[in-house]
């Protein structure tokens, strides 16, 4: 508010100053140099002055902005410029006027006591008012107030001090207020990565998608920090700039002035960049798309001093490492309620939608993704719409983007290669969320280079490789490219690739399909029903890519065919045919073409007539099909087999036994063969590269002893194999074991005494075994990963501490074991020393993040020594405002007693326990509520209690110490949400852990 005020002043400074000192030197001086800047400046001409203060005077300061004191020698002996300073001080405590001091010829110290010659002065004016004591102590005051505050220098700094504040504090956070959102934080973050030290030229680069923010925020950051510097310059859209004749020497020649002060610049390049060797400067150049443009502006960063900053923004990540920029921060998305309120500024004038909106402004949410650009564009063109237009064009948005978003997104898509373009299209209408290997597998199949191709995508922010490998791509990215495919012509047959099940029905219904067909990827979920013509694949010759799939839970095949010519798939590589309806598959389909073959719930019957098809397979991913493997694999077919990567047998109930080499295959790494039932054992193993070994539901007794030779095991599910008695000692040995599934192995009775040796934490799933103890060598691991005792009710003890478990789900077991073991884990302050020193090691040794913990037991009570505990699902608290500035708070441990009804619920649900901490914050960064932990919990016929702890890491405190945190109460959520009284959490409590209870202090 007090900004707002200040930004409609009628005047940027007023300067006080007394005439007889300084009114034809150093005022005046300051007064042209102010001029010169054009900031508007009163000064009073007057130079007969009366006794008091005049209105017009008064009027003057009230409307100024600023207000800049020259203090000097003679200053105190006028009643008039002491009565300004005590209007001028009034003004700054009631419109948070900004006041600068300066000390021309005189002591801040004389000032502020009234001493030395400035003392002398005040003592004459002192004579003349002696009868007036209130008077004289309110000037003593005013001076003392007025000197204590933070001076400026003479005029030059003095200038330079005065733009600052009136950039800071005057417009700046106006304009801020008005026009930019979730910008703020953002720029305190470029700020302190450019606030690092550095011998060199520190380069900051800003790089993400178009549209997503990057020059905003680079202007933000350069409009703020810019007066802190001798010289800067903001060039601004390179790109454009560069490509107009002699636009390169436009850019240098507007760099050089800016920095240089001079509008007439000489040309000689050398003598400018020595002038600017002895400078601290500020450059951003703004949307550079090749190095060639840098090297051609400045040339190098070697001529500037190692105080100055350069940043850069730009769409591909590859300009900012040939330029050798250290740092790189990339942009992100807008938060949704900043999203929510840069659209209603735009779609409805106001920072939230106007009733009846929401659910419409919503969808706008989904769609744009928090890009700024869509978020403006799409707000703009809304505005003063009625709902009717509103649902229409965001029906239309699905279809179709918006041109002036297309505009600027496909700016990317043109600087890519014909090869770039094409692995681009291809994930846009065929692999979003694949995995990379198999997108690389598909494209290195067709002739391309897609380890470059794809590091170039990534480079320029048109994709990413998200978590497991996956492919993700912005859905405005998606939509540019599927709207480049629309493109190409009126008529779906005539496109490329097809993906939109009208589009598909379309063509295969009335047989339109073309050569220019390379792909279709078919929902058939989204059709009644779709019947094929024999011939309708002999008109898509280029046909590639060919999946029909189902998104529905109980998918189905939709298309119906008697039999498929022939022609038609010699050319497909990537095959997938949910409930495919024929016995075989088409007789040209050629195995060694094939990157991914893929016909769950079908009936084939045979796949080819002869091995050689096999020789080139690299994929086949699920081939679930009883009749296809009643009986084992002929060996004759292993040799010609041996680029297969995964083999998936899931479901082959007549499979009895497999081939003695399946292991020795040296590029499969994932075999399931769940379901397997008449599986009773596996072959002796030699070596063999598998990481990923599924027997979930097979017959089998035991495992070979020479499976510790498979070396890269991670992932071992016996789960419901209930003729399983034992486990070999050997499985000790798999060094890279992570997961290890025996649930429901009912005649399990005991694990290798020798299980501590696996050096991972790894998740032991031991959920309704017959197992009696938990071997004491478990200690050794350090850490479990995830430890699940569910329903193994003959369990009678657990390793004592120091044995820890990140999680433990221990539902339908017996309640003494574990009561005492798991408060004595979770209640830090009663850990060993031992257990110290080994937390403390897994810590360092970073090879397991031990930030959160969960446990689940029987039980309807909250421990005791819980200091906070409520009845219900809320805890309120008051803390201190530096609660979290004190380095003493490490983490909290949380308890909640979970209940259900059958009546209300119904049994094997699973259902999302979360718990929250609520803090309220005195800057505006975003919801107020933190989740610190979630997990899937199931029914249980009776109250269970749920422990749990959390850790705050460096990245909690860093947000918490930036929007000034103070926690306010926890909540506790169950959702979906549970209606009746009777379920959900009934109790809860809260422990807070100091750095007194930590392993650290020990």
């Amino acid at each position: 508010m007090a900004s707002s005020s200040r930004n409609n002043k009628k005047y940027d400074v007023f300067v006080s100053f007394r005439g007889e000192d300084t009114r034809d030197n150093f005022t005046s001086h300051l007064y042209s140099a102010l001029s010169r800047q054009n900031i508007q400046t009163f000064i009073d001409d007057q130079l007969n002055r009366g006794d008091e203060i005049s209105e017009s005077l008064v009027n003057a300061i009230e409307a100024s902005a600023i207000s800049v004191i020259v203090f000097s020698e003679g200053y105190a002996s006028s009643r008039w410029c002491l009565d300004e300073v005590v209007k001028i001080l009034k003004c700054k405590k009631e419109y948070a006027q900004i006041v600068i001091p300066i000390f021309y010829r005189v002591d801040p110290s004389d000032v502020r006591n009234q001493t030395g010659s400035f003392g002398d002065s005040f003592s004459k004016l002192e004579q003349r008012f002696k009868e007036n004591s209130k008077k004289l102590l309110t000037w003593r005051k005013a001076l003392k107030e007025a000197a204590s505050l933070p001076e400026s220098e003479l005029i030059n700094e003095a200038i330079n001090h005065i733009l600052k504040r009136l950039l800071d504090q005057v417009f700046r956070p106006n304009d801020n207020k008005n026009q930019l959102v979730g910008v703020e934080s953002r720029v305190e973050e470029i700020e302190s990565l450019l606030g690092v030290q550095s011998k060199d030229v520190y380069a900051l680069g800003i790089w993400g998608i178009g549209g997503i923010g990057k020059t905003t925020v680079a202007r933000a950051t350069f409009d703020k920090i810019s007066s802190d510097f001798e010289g800067s310059c903001f060039l601004e859209n390179v790109r454009e700039e560069s490509k107009k004749p002699g636009g390169l020497a436009c850019l240098r020649q507007k760099l050089l002035s800016n920095l240089l002060k001079d509008k007439n610049v000489s040309l000689d390049i050398g003598l400018n960049f020595r002038r600017l060797s002895r400078m601290k400067v500020l450059i951003v150049f703004d949307d550079v798309t090749c190095f060639s443009q840098l090297e051609s502006i400045i040339g190098s960063l070697d001529w500037l001093t190692p105080v100055s900053r350069i940043i850069i923004t730009t769409r591909n990540k590859q300009v900012l490492r040939n330029w050798g920029v250290r740092k790189i921060y990339e942009m992100e998305a807008l938060e949704y309620h900043h999203a929510l309120e840069l659209f209603s500024r735009h779609a409805f004038k106001q920072n939230r939608p106007d009733v009846g909106y929401e659910k419409f402004s919503s969808k706008v949410m989904k769609y744009a993704q928090g890009v700024p650009l869509a978020l403006k564009v799409l707000g703009c063109f809304l505005y003063e719409r009625e709902k009717e237009v509103w649902e229409s064009a965001i029906n239309k948005l699905q279809r179709i983007l918006h041109p002036s978003i297309l505009e600027v997104l496909k700016l990317s898509y043109d600087s890519l290669d014909d090869e770039e373009k094409s692995i681009f299209l291809d994930v846009a209408c065929f692999f979003q969320g694949e995995d990379v290997n198999l997108v690389m597998k598909f494209h290195n199949a067709s002739g391309f280079y897609p380890e470059i191709g794809i590091s170039v995508l990534v480079d320029k922010s048109l994709i990413a490789i998200g978590s497991y490998n996956k492919i993700r791509m912005h859905d405005l990215l998606q939509e540019l490219g599927r709207e480049i495919v629309r493109q190409e012509s009126i008529n779906p047959g005539n496109r490329s690739r097809l993906w939109h099940h009208e589009d598909i029905y379309e063509v295969l219904t009335y047989n339109t399909g073309t050569e220019k067909i390379e792909g279709i990827c078919f929902d058939m979920s989204k059709v009644k029903e779709l019947r094929l013509n024999p011939n309708t694949f002999t008109q898509m010759p280029k046909l590639i890519f060919l999946k029909f799939y189902s998104s529905s839970v109980n998918g189905e095949n939709k298309c119906k065919i008697s039999y498929l010519q022939d022609s038609g798939f010699a050319e497909v590589k990537y095959l997938h045919w949910y409930g495919y309806p024929l016995k075989s598959l088409p007789s040209n389909l050629g195995a060694e073409k094939l990157v991914l073959l893929e016909v769950p719930d079908s009936d084939i019957e045979r796949l080819w007539d002869c091995v050689k098809h096999y020789s080139k397979l690299n994929q086949i991913i699920h081939a679930a099909c009883n009749k296809l493997i009643a009986k084992t694999p002929n060996p004759t077919l292993m040799p010609s087999l041996n680029k297969l990567v995964i083999l998936n047998l899931r479901g082959s109930k007549s499979l009895k036994s497999l081939p003695a080499r399946i292991f020795n295959l040296e590029f499969l790494i994932k075999l399931d063969l769940s379901g397997c039932s008449k599986l009773k054992s596996l072959p002796e193993i030699l070596s063999g590269n598998i990481s990923w070994l599924l027997l979930r539901g097979t017959a089998i007794k035991e495992l070979p002893s020479s499976i510790e030779l498979l070396h890269r095991l991670g992932y071992l599910d016996l789960s419901d194999c209930k003729r399983l008695k034992c486990l070999p000692s050997s499985l000790c040995k798999l060094k890279s074991l992570g997961v290890l599934d025996l649930h429901g192995c009912s005649n399990l009775q005991r694990l290798p005494e020798c299980l501590g040796q696996l050096s991972l934490p790894i998740l032991l799933n031991l959920a309704k075994t017959n197992i009696e103890r938990i071997p004491e060598s478990i200690i050794e691991l350090f850490v479990l990963g995830y430890l699940v005792l569910n329903y193994s009710e003959r369990l009678q003890s657990l390793p004592k501490p120091p044995f820890l478990a990140r999680g433990l789900d221990a539902d339908h077991c017996p309640l003494q074991s574990f009561l005492g073991i798991v408060e004595d884990a979770l209640r830090i302050q009663h850990m060993g020393h031992e257990l110290a020193v080994r937390w403390k090691e897994i810590r360092e040794k970073g090879d397991f993040s031990m930030d959160k913990g969960h446990i689940v037991l029987p039980g309807n009570e909250i421990p005791k020594w819980f200091k906070f505990q409520r009845v219900g699902s809320f805890i309120t608290w008051e803390m201190p405002p530096d609660f979290f500035n004190n380095s003493i708070v490490q983490g909290i441990v949380f308890s909640a007693i979970l209940a259900f009804s059958d009546r209300h619920v119904d049994c094997g649900r699973w259902f999302s326990f979360s718990f929250e901490l609520k803090v309220k914050t005195t800057k505006d960064c975003g919801p107020h509520d933190t989740r610190l932990f979630q997990s899937r919990v199931n029914y249980v016929e009776s109250d269970h209690l749920h422990l749990g702890y959390y850790l705050f890491c460096e990245e909690d405190f860093k947000g918490f110490w930036k929007c000034n945190c103070i926690p306010e109460a926890v909540q506790f959520n169950v959702f979906p949400p549970l209606e009746c009284q009777c379920c959900g959490v009934k109790k809860c409590g809260i422990h807070l852990l100091h750095t007194r209870d930590s392993m650290n202090s020990m």
